[in-house]
């Protein structure tokens, strides 16, 4: 059995003591990218637009965000030969979220933070809807005791993720002027403004509903957030929805474990595998080491 992720030390910190401060890095970014789609994807729309919008953003979110960013850089739930874990990652840039090392941030200090006994309404998504979107689009958490991460020197050393980290904004461009001449300004504002629009507020918003009280098999012990799967939403949100699943076996590459949950991503890692593309696929954890776990009856 492969140890898990660890990245961040918790020595002498909290994840309850702090506050939510702007972020300047999320505000250049993320607040004029929403309001030029909201105002430019009316003047601007066409069928054909909005068909580019639904599908780029599905690939990129599937393909980049869950497989390549989530489930293989994140939880290592599966290994890839260099140029292909450095496409699907690339491709991760592409949402526009964030570079690599930014979303191992993002990810690993709020999941260290909910798996604490006590942790700040900012990670564990216990304030109103409307509230905690702002918090994620425009904020960050100033700790008083701060966490350390340390992420692994096969990422932190590897010229092609530096240079995404300094550069992912502008890579926009790399879908921006193609869809210029295929499409004229139509589809730029919306395979760009609006599929990052999307894109950011979609995640956030799977993350709130996952992380408030609803159903699922399995309690983290000693976890003060206790994630939650959402029916119904498999196939749009690539099997990221069953996150009470994904909980308790962080370490597998398949997420949707019960009949008719469906889980696109793990379909996409299941082609990869059969072309010979990636290997070592992690399932959940033999009965025997989940000592962590608690069943709810």
């Amino acid at each position: 059995m492969m140890e898990p992720v660890l990245r961040v030390d918790g020595t002498d910190a909290s994840p309850y003591d702090g506050k939510v401060i702007f972020d300047k890095n999320k505000l250049i970014w993320n607040v004029p990218i929403i309001i030029l789609a909201l105002f430019l994807a009316p003047l601007t729309f066409s069928f054909d637009a909005l068909f580019l919008c639904i599908s780029l953003t599905y690939i990129t979110l599937l393909v980049g965000h869950s497989v390549g960013m989530h489930r293989m850089m994140i939880h290592r739930s599966f290994k890839a030969p260099k140029p292909v874990e450095r496409i699907l990652i690339y491709i991760g840039v592409l949402v526009g979220m964030s570079g690599p090392y930014g979303i191992i941030k993002i990810h690993d200090l709020r999941d260290w933070a909910q798996r604490q006994s006590k942790c700040h309404p900012f990670f564990a998504h216990t304030e109103n809807y409307f509230k905690d979107i702002f918090w994620q689009l425009t904020s960050t958490f100033k700790f008083t005791y701060a966490p350390k991460i340390k992420i692994e020197s096969n990422l932190t050393e590897d010229k092609c993720y530096i240079f995404l980290e300094k550069t992912w904004k502008w890579h926009q461009l790399i879908i921006a002027i193609p869809l210029y001449f295929l499409g004229g300004w139509s589809w730029v504002v919306w395979g760009t403004l609006v599929r990052i629009s999307l894109s950011i507020i979609g995640h956030w918003s799977i993350t709130y509903f996952c992380h408030n009280p609803g159903k699922g098999n399995w309690d983290v012990k000693g976890a003060s957030v206790q994630a939650s799967n959402i029916s119904g939403l498999g196939f749009i949100t690539y099997g990221e929805c069953w996150h009470n699943n994904h909980h308790a076996f962080p370490e597998s590459a398949k997420i949707g474990l019960e009949k008719n949950q469906l889980d696109p991503s793990w379909w996409f890692i299941k082609g990869l595998y059969k072309l010979n593309l990636v290997s070592n696929i992690r399932l959940p954890r033999e009965k025997a080491f989940r000592t962590d776990l608690r069943p709810r009856r």
